[in-house]
């Protein structure tokens, strides 16, 4: 095979990286936006806590979301690396859209809904597996509901528990325990996103072994016959590059997630941030590859919803429900006329 072509394959592994950083650099604000708008911790303390809790998650859970993602939802045998790459424009270019105008969006959702735009523009639907995004899907509505239920929840059993106590003193205590929800979060993040773009990886590294399938020596070791496995390099990386995007912070949706929802004390931002790690743990557990966002979203949505329902501010979080029901249609449609290009410049 030609020179170039390995070049152009090691290319969109660089490039799934850099999307696995923008997710982090996007998603920031989900692991932060409650303990900085708290006021628990300072916005470059706060990153910076995040983003250790995003890496040291490779050592905490399996690889169940990754290998979902990397041979459950798209037929893997219509992938090549242009679907990757038109997959990752897609996804990258919503993320940086929604950056720019303070929508939290679902990274993860802009990175399926590009994988599937891809797919579909080279094979059409039949290239989708439908038991892969069932699941997917339903937690598409079902995450934001749990992320609430169980941030109402908390927050209620909190108030029961302290109901005696002075909300000064209830407040300190709480200022030190959300320091650990927060961690919670932030490694829950980093588990469930980051193996997302390794599932992606390995689906183009076993896309690539079919081009070369007849090469030896190191191509031989790098490429993959299928994607049962995760090669620990490519756990490795996807967990620096999202821990760097999330050091590096998205203070525009910070502001939306900490400020503009609803007013959140330091035992609201730990029950937020405490809800939405349990919903995304047991997710990563069983392999869904759920949206961060819309997890912690629903949760500070249950949180302000304990004390009115006037304090949550509905035109905001429908401002983010529709970015939500955008994101994998526009996404797709990015993707999709990004293979149609790439398929007219490289022609089979």
């Amino acid at each position: 095979m030609p020179d170039a072509t390995i070049s152009y394959v090691l290319a969109i592994v660089v490039i799934a990286y850099t999307f696995d950083f923008i997710n982090g650099f996007h998603d920031s604000a989900n692991a932060i936006a409650t303990v900085v708008g708290t006021r628990v911790l300072a916005p470059l303390p706060a990153v910076a806590w995040a983003a250790f809790f995003n890496f040291i998650a490779l050592w905490a859970v399996g690889t169940a979301v990754a290998r979902t993602v990397g041979k459950g939802m798209i037929d893997i045998s219509i992938v090549t690396p242009d679907v990757i790459l038109a997959g990752l424009v897609g996804a990258i270019a919503w993320n940086l859209i929604t950056w720019y105008f303070g929508l939290p969006s679902s990274s993860s959702h802009a990175l399926l809904g590009g994988y599937a735009g891809a797919a579909i523009a080279r094979a059409g639907f039949s290239a989708i597996i439908p038991a892969g995004w069932t699941k997917t899907i339903i937690f598409i509505f079902m995450s934001p509901l749990i992320g609430m239920l169980l941030g109402y929840s908390l927050m209620v059993a909190t108030f029961w528990l302290f109901r005696h106590k002075a909300p000064r003193q209830v407040d300190r205590w709480f200022r030190v325990l959300q320091l650990a929800s927060s961690a919670l979060f932030s490694l829950s993040h980093g588990s469930n996103d980051a193996q997302k773009t390794m599932g992606i990886v390995v689906s183009l590294l076993v896309s690539a072994n079919a081009l070369f399938a007849t090469e030896t020596g190191l191509l031989h070791h790098f490429f993959l016959p299928n994607a049962d496995h995760i090669p620990f390099w490519v756990m490795l990386w996807a967990h620096i590059a999202i821990a760097s995007g999330t050091a590096f912070g998205g203070w525009r949706i910070v502001h939306t997630m900490g400020t503009r929802i609803t007013k959140l004390r330091p035992v609201g931002g730990f029950c937020a941030e405490s809800g939405g790690a349990m919903s995304i743990l047991l997710a990563t557990k069983f392999g869904i590859p759920v949206s961060t966002t819309h997890t912690i979203t629903g949760s500070i949505v249950g949180v302000g919803a304990t004390h009115r329902l006037s304090a949550v501010r509905w035109g905001i979080a429908g401002r983010i429900v529709w970015a939500w029901i955008l994101t994998i249609p526009a996404s797709a449609a990015i993707a999709g006329t990004t293979y149609l290009v790439l398929h007219l410049l490289r022609p089979a």
